[in-house]
């Protein structure tokens, strides 16, 4: 790659050198704080490490952790072209110049840009260069609740080209990303595919469909369709009992996930935890190593499995126990997507994300088992399918990590001169 002819030096030790004609300021001559209250009625937005400014989606619950409250006049206006600043995230890169007009939480920080070519500006800010000065400046006595000094954000350097090289590397920049993202978009494509075939292999082998010639017979299920004429056709009447055994504080928390099923719960994330955990858990429900667990307001996406931990979950989880020898077959069948769908069918209410399932509907769902031999052969099939078929997606997520490094560095080189593009 091309060099510049003639370097400086920074002054940064990770930043190093950087070309001798750039210009060398600090933020304090591109940032004015502002703060525009009283616009109650602009679209809410929020702050990224990922995208930057986004339109806040307010149904998600990963993106509001922080209550809404209904009056917003306390908000603050951004605009089109200002700088916005989630001031606890900075240290994190959730700062950006923004693409929308919108209302932000007043806890953030809202700055007019005066900067030649402000592509330039954000890609540059944005870039690993410059958030080890956002994480500097950023203290507190928590990690996750550090502010920034809005002394220091201004006390940040900042390294300027001349305007037609500014012009010259957002171009390149953004044609170059737009191919590294698409081949990543391309390769997240094959994971799904992956997950998607993951899926069908588990649910054709829980439902008999391996074996080409087994002699078959009408399930009465129209997305199971046929099944070995040998299993038996059963209810989970036979083989759960609810039981509901409380006054256990001390064990450790526990929870119900569709992707892993009983997980132990990580009571430091803000993701796991929408809901709080009060003070007394001696309400909360035992859960036994080999006893089914139900998130029953989540079962309908498949939030319920046997767990393989002892400990204690929400008073609205249902607990029962599993009358059936070979937990692992039981277990990788009913959380396929061959018996998902019972447990939409039997779950209702007023939201989506609130839907109960039915105790009395949930035993009813059918059961298809094979003889004892043919479990344990299903299962090594299905553990031994799953490693590789993990094994390819786990190879691909790291392609896709390399990839996204690579932009990362290619960025961070650009905007600091290590590279020249023009």
């Amino acid at each position: 790659m091309k060099k510049y002819a003639r370097y400086k030096d920074s002054g940064i030790s990770w930043i190093g050198d950087v070309p001798e004609h750039w210009e060398c300021c600090t933020l304090r001559k591109y940032l004015t704080f502002v703060s525009d209250k009283g616009h109650p009625e602009e679209q809410l937005l929020s702050v990224t490490r990922e995208q930057g400014v986004i339109i806040r989606n307010k149904e998600s619950k990963k993106e509001n952790h922080n209550f809404i409250p209904e009056d917003l006049s306390g908000y603050k206006l951004v605009k089109k072209g200002q700088f916005a600043i989630n001031k606890m995230k900075s240290w994190q890169g959730s700062y950006a110049v923004s693409e929308y007009t919108g209302i932000v939480s007043p806890a953030y920080y809202i700055c007019d840009l005066r900067f030649d070519y402000k592509p330039f500006f954000n890609l540059a800010i944005r870039s690993k260069a410059y958030i080890p000065f956002f994480t500097m400046y950023s203290k507190g006595i928590r990690v996750d609740q550090w502010d920034l000094s809005p002394i220091g954000l201004k006390s940040i350097p900042f390294f300027q080209p001349p305007l037609p090289e500014q012009k010259a590397i957002a171009e390149y920049l953004d044609k170059k990303t737009a191919q590294i993202n698409e081949i990543v978009s391309a390769k997240q494509k094959q994971i799904e595919l992956l997950k998607e075939y993951k899926q069908s292999v588990v649910a054709n082998a829980v439902t008999g469909k391996l074996n080409k010639n087994s002699r078959m017979k009408d399930s009465g299920i129209s997305w199971i369709g046929k099944i070995p004429e040998n299993w038996e056709c059963s209810t989970l009447r036979k083989h759960l009992k609810f039981v509901s055994d409380k006054g256990h504080p001390n064990e450790q928390l526990l929870s119900v996930t569709r992707e892993q099923g009983v997980i132990i719960r990580n009571v430091e994330s803000k993701e796991e935890n929408h809901n709080a955990i009060p003070e007394d858990l001696s309400d909360y429900k035992l859960v036994k190593k080999g006893q089914f667990a139900i998130n029953k307001m989540k079962s309908w996406q498949g939030s319920y499995g046997v767990s393989i931990y002892t400990g204690i979950v929400s008073p609205a989880y249902y607990v029962c126990d599993l009358d059936f020898k070979n937990k692992d077959f039981f277990s990788i069948a009913i959380r396929s997507k061959a018996y998902i769908p019972f447990f939409t069918m039997y779950s209702k209410g007023i939201r989506v994300d609130q839907w109960d399932l039915s105790p009395i509907a949930l035993k009813t769902i059918p059961f298809f088992i094979p003889p004892a031999e043919e479990q344990d052969k299903i299962v090594s099939f299905v553990k031994d399918k799953m490693e590789r078929i993990d094994s390819q997606i786990a190879s691909i997520e790291n392609q896709i990590a390399n990839l996204n490094e690579y932009k990362q560095n290619l960025i961070s080189d650009v905007v600091t001169g290590k590279v020249k593009v023009c």
